[in-house]
């Protein structure tokens, strides 16, 4: 908003009263979801068990899934543009993914040693990846970068993280605004995204004491920012020329291509980490990288590294990962979804031009984000909207 104090005033209180009108008709609208949401604050703080879920006045509560569709407690139904945050790229009701878990669950659930799986899973995603010749599977997208954080001290024998400013690599890992209590206490030094001399000034004061440089290509939870090409290609240099070890976050943008966003790039990591569809719907992530750098886990050598997880291979993630990369997510499925999305950020980007609309979608193929925003917008700092009400406002508008 931009004009006189009295035509921003007279903006913000438009805005603020057609977020209570939106708030009062959901409420309305979804007593049921209410209800549950009060009497699950009983037994969960604020009712709630993943953070990411809640938003005011209170969330719906789903109880089915079909096809591209949720359906609520209040018999509404939505067409599912979240898709689980990338959890969900196959739908609902993927019938070459129950299949497998319905395979994989008459086999007994919980074999407790190496199943017939898994190996096979591995082998498709070491040859889609180029970055990634060995890879060990965790339980989420958290443990993953956990654990690949991990492998890089022990190799390097160094201590410090380099990460970005508005990161999000997990549940213990927030970056954004100088990180939370919760976090992984690891000695971490703040770069800016998509700032190639401040990155590189970061690195070069901490070159003898970076063990990684840890990004997601293109950041998601800071609001779906692409990292420039020329971003990425120079902390590849500045990596190999330190013996840091670059690290890309992949648990969401790993959909971009058959092989990642790094394939479509052209940028390659020293390790990888992925997740999310991955599983086929179930708990996955998985970490993977440069055969030496792997190597610590191998549990035939005196000096391996440690790395347990009783659902790591659990046979319902690596029956329906293995069915979906196979059947489903094909490379071709991959270019195509990447491209539709691509044609829908633009089409979005074009109404909202042609009606004057403040807002824009930023992002990298079928990972868009919506901002309320019309400058450009390259980094966290860039997508921080002055008027806060402008976010809820679409977002129930459009539930």
């Amino acid at each position: 908003m931009s004009g006189t104090p009295t035509q921003d005033m007279q903006g913000h209180n438009r805005l603020s009263d057609a977020l209570a009108d939106v708030t009062e008709r959901y409420r309305t609208a979804n007593p049921n979801s209410l209800k549950r949401w009060e009497d699950a604050h009983t037994v969960m703080p604020g009712g709630n068990t993943r953070t990411v879920l809640h938003y005011d006045p209170f969330p719906a509560t789903m109880v089915k899934g079909e096809g591209a569709y949720l359906y609520d407690m209040d018999g509404h139904r939505y067409t599912d543009f979240l898709g689980e945050y990338s959890a969900g790229l196959y739908g609902h009701s993927n019938p070459v993914i129950q299949a497998a878990l319905k395979e994989a669950i008459d086999g007994g659930m919980t074999l407790g040693a190496p199943n017939q799986w898994e190996a096979k899973l591995a082998e498709i995603i070491c040859g889609r990846f180029q970055s990634i010749d060995l890879v060990r599977f965790t339980n989420s997208g958290t443990e993953a970068n956990l654990m690949a954080l991990g492998a890089a001290r022990a190799f390097t024998r160094r201590e410090k993280i380099m990460v970005f400013d508005g990161a999000y690599h997990g549940g213990v890992l927030y970056f954004s605004h100088g990180g939370t209590p919760v976090n992984v206490p690891f000695d971490v030094v703040y770069a800016p995204y998509n700032d190639t001399d401040g990155a590189l000034a970061i690195i070069e004061a901490n070159r003898n004491e970076l063990a990684a440089i840890i990004l997601e290509p293109m950041m998601g939870a800071g609001g779906c920012l692409p990292a420039e090409k020329g971003f990425l290609e120079a902390l590849r240099h500045a990596a190999s020329q330190h013996g840091i070890i670059l690290i890309f976050d992949e648990v969401m943008t790993s959909r971009s291509s058959a092989g990642g966003l790094q394939q479509r790039l052209g940028v390659f990591p020293d390790m990888t980490t992925i997740g999310k569809y991955i599983g086929g719907g179930s708990s996955f992530g998985g970490f993977g990288g440069r055969h030496d750098i792997m190597a610590q886990f191998d549990p035939t050598s005196p000096t391996a590294l440690p790395h347990a997880g009783t659902f790591n291979n659990n046979v319902m993630s690596m029956s329906a990962g293995y069915a979906g990369l196979s059947e489903v997510f094909t490379p071709e499925a991959a270019d195509e979804l990447y491209d539709r999305g691509e044609v829908f950020k633009a089409v979005l980007n074009e109404i909202a031009h042609k009606r004057g609309v403040g807002v824009q979608v930023t992002g990298c193929g079928s990972i868009l984000g919506i901002h309320t925003l019309s400058h450009a917008i390259r980094t966290p700092h860039d997508s921080e909207d002055p008027v806060p009400d402008r976010q809820p406002l679409i977002h129930l508008e459009m539930m």
